[in-house]
């Protein structure tokens, strides 16, 4: 059998290896490099988007079987790598121009947990291999010295003019924390923190990164709308707890990356329950369904659910990484989840393929909803009385509100705007402006 039938062969047993976000196999996406066959001994490397991605090691065990069966094998060796990242064009300042990914994580309210889990998905995505960079940008209460401890900081300096970033176990750090005295308050206006921020993200030395994690400051005001702006964030991360307030909150966290056109990657609830040492079961003291709901009324596919616990508490107060010390077991694994999560939304936006259907109204006919080649329409009447919003269904018994005979037959559309990549909001003629409806469900 010639080489190149061989080869042949290798690449069509390959094909049955299917990347689960881009829905396509790994050969007709590229990812098969630098094969090499001689006689029964076949090496070639598969080269994935991202070093950080959490489907590595399955890659490399369903490659090595799959070429293994082939009669003529006696030998496979599989090499993991990462394609060279794709240029982003947007970001044109010095210190951002060899950053991959920006990765914003966000609270609308302050004590919810935003600092920790920032902190534990930097350190989680950098265990994969990823170059990962984080930032504090809570100018205020910056968090990063208290949870990241370093030894003998000096202040920040200065190299190639641009600010040198700390770096600990891999990861590069920047707070305005390290610049200032520990007991110094920030006592200063919104523009001047806005300013201070975007030159600790724009003027550090960041170099190669391919994700760089940015601990925003807890709210949705003139300072975190002047961030998304500014840095060409990829998505967001939502941190927020199951309080009833908490979840009113996440909604205007999701509102204000939408108006920045910023898609939300993931949302995790913080503090949601805890393990009781005696009878190992789950206890939630602040009650349950807000994840729910957020899947129901806004389509939002990656939640996570984090205890408290000890182990992050006590890692925490003593500046380690709880996913530092755990790993990818126990409390370490809910991080490792996470940073999984967020890796593949980010592959699936960077290569469109998330795929969104159009809505439209098509006046006399109904609402046109085109997925791929199906077009269905969609009775706008319908569509208003399945409402899911606050005014139409409770938050969290899910028990409608809205009556269907309050609904009038010939309710339009008024207008029609995507939310992100996973839901279309719609204003209708009876006055109603709040209804959304995930692609999936409508």
């Amino acid at each position: 059998m010639t080489n190149d039938k061989k080869q042949a062969e290798v690449l069509d047993a390959l094909r049955v290896i299917e990347d689960p976000d881009l829905h396509q196999d790994i050969v007709s996406l590229g990812f098969v490099k630098h094969l090499t066959i001689n006689g029964g001994d076949v090496s070639f490397t598969v080269a994935l988007t991202t070093p950080a991605c959490p489907l590595k090691a399955s890659f490399k065990k369903l490659a090595e079987e799959a070429v293994m069966k082939l009669s003529w094998v006696d030998r496979v060796q599989v090499e993991m790598s990462s394609q060279k990242m794709k240029s982003q064009p947007r970001q044109t300042t010095e210190g951002l121009k060899d950053i991959n990914h920006i990765i914003a994580v966000s609270s609308c309210k302050g004590g919810v947990g935003k600092s920790t889990v920032a902190v534990n998905l930097a350190y989680a995505l950098a265990r994969t291999g990823a170059k990962v960079g984080l930032l504090d940008a809570d100018i205020y209460g910056p968090s990063l010295p208290t949870l990241v401890a370093m030894e003998d900081v000096q202040g920040l300096h200065m190299r190639n003019n641009l600010i040198a970033p700390l770096e600990r176990e891999g990861v590069k750090l920047i707070s305005f924390g390290y610049a200032a005295s520990p007991t110094q308050a920030a006592i200063m206006r919104g523009p001047m923190v806005s300013g201070i921020i975007g030159q600790l993200a724009a003027e550090t030395d960041w170099g190669v990164l391919d994700y760089l994690i940015v601990d925003m400051p807890p709210g949705t005001g003139d300072i975190q709308l002047t961030l998304t702006q500014r840095l060409p964030f990829t998505g967001a991360v939502i941190v927020t707890t199951p309080q009833k307030l908490s979840f009113v909150d996440v909604v205007k966290g999701l509102q204000m990356f939408d108006t920045v056109k910023v898609p939300t990657l993931a949302v995790v609830e913080n503090m949601s329950y805890f393990v009781c040492p005696g009878c190992q079961e789950k206890h939630y003291p602040f009650g349950t369904g807000a994840l729910t709901r957020l899947k129901e009324q806004y389509g939002i596919e990656n939640t996570f659910e984090i205890p408290m616990a000890q182990e992050i508490a006590g890692s925490s107060d003593k500046g380690q990484p709880a996913v530092l010390t755990h790993g990818d077991a126990g409390i370490g694994a809910f991080y490792t989840n996470l940073a999984g999560a967020v890796v593949r939304e980010v592959s699936r936006i960077e290569n469109n393929a998330i795929e969104i259907p159009n809505v439209q109204y098509v006046k006399g006919k109904g609402i046109e909803i085109t997925r791929g080649d199906e077009t269905r329409i969609v009775n706008p009447a319908d569509l208003r009385r399945r409402c899911g919003c606050a005014s139409c269904k409770d938050e969290y018994t899910g028990e409608p509100i809205l009556k269907p005979e309050d609904v009038p037959e010939n309710v339009v559309p008024v207008e029609i705007e995507k939310m992100g990549n996973y839901a279309v909001a719609i204003k209708w003629s009876d006055g109603h402006t709040t209804s959304i409806y995930p692609y999936d469900r409508i």
